[in-house]
């Protein structure tokens, strides 16, 4: 597993698929919806890192969050929903 050396703190930098591509397929959204309905600066290669279970910062994920409630109405998701780290 690849790990990224952070002031001595060891982190993984993969953790597999995340709940956000279930939700993101299942909603049948694309990257660029979410870009598109992003009020912050979100890049489709931060979503796809998301959906990878590449390491995303609190901030990106929060990014992502708001994006994804921007884009449907159906519910209101919150961060531990779309991200198991």
């Amino acid at each position: 597993m690849k790990t990224l050396d952070d002031a001595n703190e060891k982190r993984p930098l993969e953790y597999g698929a995340q709940p956000l591509d279930e939700i993101l397929t299942r909603l049948m959204l694309k990257n660029s919806d979410l870009v598109k309905n992003s009020k912050a600066q979100l890049t489709h290669k931060m979503v796809a890192k998301g959906r990878k279970g590449r390491y995303l910062s609190r901030n990106v994920q929060a990014k992502i969050v708001s994006a994804l409630n921007a884009s449907q109405a159906e519910k209101k998701f919150v961060l531990p929903e779309l991200f198991n780290y």
